[in-house]
């Protein structure tokens, strides 16, 4: 087993061992670390510390208040289609991180046609869109990012999250998941609440090429108190599981999930965002119905009537048709926020 050069044990690890959801006695933990009663104890408050909800019962032991699944990259990998899985160039779980976006857009980009991946248990400092915190439920979320090099720069366009939106949607009606939705640009739906969402981030490199890293956000199951968390930063959550009749793996649901990325960044980088604005369009949560733009301190209300051909909002205002690039604007339910 792992232990730190401080004496300590691996959180990690002690978070592996505590993983099932059973009691575990602070003697048993402390064999299996191969350490003293005295850190395992340190490694339960460095777990709390971290926000997770590990139980202490009288003269039993410790035991997670919900049993979890760790992520694992071998079993994540077996999820990937045998073309998807030659394109990883590199694959990193990481137990704790600041950003896993921050991460790859610090790192040399991959080689073309291949991708970097990073995932982590815990992020410190998640990003949403305009620099909003993301909260990722600890065991019940999936925090990934994915970078890749595009050989053009110009390929690199604001429709690459829509496309991405796409992917995500696909890998989730794979794992059983219905009733999936998208908001423009950038959000996935349930039911008129957000699931999660996706940040793409670009560095322009020498030659015209381009590092982009696409950040995704899901969240997989959530309790009742990670809910109203959430909730109390104004975001109407769901989860992956409100739409599914029966819980799924959450590491076979990553490697679907990075499976439908990398086949969507292949076929984008030839083709561009046409070959899927149909599939956006038949996914779109608010075509047809009101809508804002909130453009700096301006309003405009109006209807949504879906996308272009490059991915632009639409929305009919006034008896005519606006047009609104992605990044430049937040689009918002007249009746709410979502």
């Amino acid at each position: 087993m792992v232990v730190s050069l401080a004496g300590g044990v691996d959180p990690s690890a002690l978070l592996a061992l505590l993983a099932d959801g059973r009691v575990h006695s602070g003697a048993r933990l402390a064999r299996e670390l191969e350490a003293s009663l005295g850190a395992v104890r340190q490694g339960i408050l460095k777990l709390k510390s971290l926000g997770i909800d590990v139980e202490a019962q009288a003269r039993r032991g410790y035991c997670l208040a919900q049993p979890i699944e760790p992520l694992d990259a071998r079993k994540i990998r077996t999820a990937l289609g045998h073309d998807q899985e030659l394109k990883l160039n590199n694959l990193e779980v990481l137990f704790e991180v600041d950003s896993t976006n921050s991460r790859l857009l610090k790192a040399a980009p991959p080689p073309a046609g291949q991708a970097d991946v990073c995932m982590a248990e815990l992020q410190h400092s998640g990003r949403g869109r305009h620099g909003r915190r993301w909260i990722a439920p600890f065991g019940g979320s999936i925090a990934l990012s994915l970078g890749w090099s595009f050989r053009d720069a110009a390929r690199a366009n604001p429709a690459l999250s829509l496309a991405a939106g796409v992917a995500i949607c696909r890998a989730l009606t794979r794992e059983g998941a219905r009733g999936m939705s998208l908001k423009w640009p950038n959000d996935v739906w349930f039911s008129d609440r957000k699931v999660g969402g996706v940040l793409v981030e670009l560095k322009t490199e020498a030659g015209g090429a381009a590092h982009v890293v696409i950040g995704v956000g899901l969240n997989v199951s959530l309790s009742a108190a990670a809910r109203r968390e959430i909730e109390k930063t104004g975001v109407r959550a769901a989860a992956v599981a409100d739409a599914c009749t029966q819980a799924g793996s959450r590491n076979w649901m990553t490697g679907t999930l990075l499976d439908e990325l990398l086949r969507m960044l292949d076929q984008f980088e030839r083709e561009g965002f046409a070959p899927f604005r149909d599939a956006w369009t038949a996914l779109d949560a608010l075509r047809g119905r009101p809508a804002r733009i909130l453009a700096g301190s301006s309003a405009i209300s109006g209807t949504a009537r879906g996308v272009d051909e490059v991915g632009a909002l639409l929305l009919e205002s006034g008896g005519r048709i606006q047009r609104f690039v992605s990044g430049e604007v937040s689009l918002a339910l007249n009746l709410g926020d979502a």
